[in-house]
C-alpha cells in the first residue's frame, strides 16, 4: 500500500448490509485474503475551490473528473509518511497518482504553498493541478475504517470494505483522526472491487447470489450534498424568520 504510486483500474462500489458482508467474506475465502495491514483507519483531506467547483462538477457525473487529497494511514505525527494524491476518472477508468512526504511537509505544501523538498514528474502534475484551480484550499475531511483484501491468484484484484465513514468541515487536520458525522447507516459497509480487466465469473456469481448491486457512491460527494442541503435549509429558515418579522412590524 505504501509503495505503489500510480494506479489504473476499474473501481465498482456496493453498499452491503452486515449479513451480506459476512456472506461475501465466507464465499471469497479461496479468492482473496486480508492484506498485511489488516483493518486501517484512512484519513483524508479533500481540497477544493471556495465555491466547491471540483465536487460540484463531480456529482454531475461527467465523462472526466478529478480530485486532490491529502491522505494518511492512521493518525499522523509531523514525521509520519503522508500521501498527496490526484485521482482522476475517465470513462469509468480510475487513474491515481501520488507522492509521499512527511505529514508536516505535505501539509505546508498544500496549505501554505511551501515548496516540497524533492520534485518529480508527479509533483509537477500536482503543481499544475493547483494552478488550474485558483483558491484551492482544504474543504472537507473524510475518514473511515478499512479492511483491505488482495487476490490470492489474481494480484490485480483488490477488495476493500469501509465502515464508520465520517465527514467534517472543521478541524481540517488529519491529527483529529476518524471524527465527524456519519455517512453510512448502522451496520452498513461500502465495498469496492478494484480490478484491472474483466471481473471473474465466480465473483459475479457471488454478487448475484447475495443480491449485491452496484451503486454510484462518492464519500466526498455525500458529505457535500449533506452540507449543501443543510445550508439551503438554514437559508430558508432565515428567510421565513425575516418574513414573519416584517409581518409583525
Amino acid at each position: 500500500m505504501a509503495n505503489k504510486y500510480t494506479f489504473k483500474r476499474k473501481e465498482m462500489k456496493y453498499l452491503l448490509s452486515k449479513e451480506q458482508f459476512w456472506g461475501f467474506m465466507e464465499r471469497i475465502k479461496d479468492m482473496a485474503a486480508i492484506d498485511a495491514y489488516g483493518e486501517t483507519s484512512i484519513l483524508n483531506i479533500y481540497f477544493d475551490t471556495p465555491d466547491f467547483r471540483l465536487i460540484r462538477e463531480s456529482v454531475e457525473k461527467p465523462v472526466y473528473k478529478e480530485k486532490l487529497r491529502l491522505r494518511s494511514y492512521g493518525i499522523p505525527t509531523d514525521e509520519t509518511n503522508a500521501f498527496i494524491e490526484i485521482k482522476k476518472k475517465y470513462k469509468g477508468i480510475v487513474y491515481k497518482r501520488r507522492i509521499s512526504a512527511p505529514y508536516k511537509e505535505s501539509k505546508d505544501y498544500l496549505y501554505e504553498d511551501v515548496p516540497l523538498e524533492t520534485s518529480s514528474q508527479i509533483s509537477a502534475e500536482i503543481d499544475y493541478f493547483k494552478k488550474c484551480y485558483p483558491g484551492l484550499r482544504p474543504a472537507m475531511a473524510i475518514s473511515y475504517d478499512r479492511i483491505a483484501m488482495a487476490g490470492i491468484e489474481d494480484p490485480e484484484l483488490r477488495i476493500t470494505f469501509d465502515k464508520n465513514i465520517r465527514w467534517r468541515t472543521d478541524h481540517l487536520d488529519l491529527k483529529y483522526g476518524n471524527t465527524g458525522r456519519e455517512i453510512l447507516k448502522k451496520d452498513q459497509y461500502l465495498m469496492e472491487l478494484k480490478i484491472a480487466g474483466a471481473m471473474d465469473l465466480k465473483l459475479v456469481a457471488i454478487l448475484e447470489e447475495l443480491n449485491i448491486r452496484q451503486v454510484s457512491f462518492s464519500k466526498y460527494g455525500k458529505g457535500y450534498e449533506t452540507l449543501l442541503a443543510e445550508r439551503l435549509e438554514a437559508r430558508n429558515e432565515y428567510a421565513t424568520v425575516g418574513e414573519e418579522a416584517c409581518a409583525i412590524a
